[in-house]
């Protein structure tokens, strides 16, 4: 019951849940949204992103690439997601701009 009160903490603006963002300002690892360029690493010819040397680390096993789109449930790429952040700086990352798009409908629905 907490997480609905705390819900509208969370609005990028009064009427979207999150903000599309590049990925340069994304640490892949801990799933924030930063101000500022964060350290990148590439691995297969793909570029991920970092806050910290520990998480450039992680970041070399592929298993760590993988992230949930929240709408479709499938499985994504971060390197190729399409990424979206919420006021609190949480990261979401999503299969496509349809996706991001749902999202902030639902979402703001939800808030109303």
């Amino acid at each position: 019951m907490a997480a609905v009160l705390a819900a509208p903490v969370f609005a990028a603006s009064s009427d979207e849940k999150v903000k599309k963002t590049d990925a340069k300002y994304v640490c892949f690892m801990n799933k924030q949204h930063f101000d500022s360029p964060q350290k990148k690493v590439e691995v297969n010819g793909k570029t991920y992103y970092g806050c910290c040397e520990h998480c450039l680390e992680q970041l070399k096993d592929p298993k760590s690439h993988l992230a949930t789109d929240p709408v479709s449930g499938k499985q994504v790429d971060m390197a190729d997601a399409v990424i979206g952040y919420d006021k609190s700086g949480k990261v979401y990352f999503f299969e496509n701009n349809a996706n991001l798009k749902k999202f902030r409908v639902a979402s703001s629905a939800t808030n109303r």
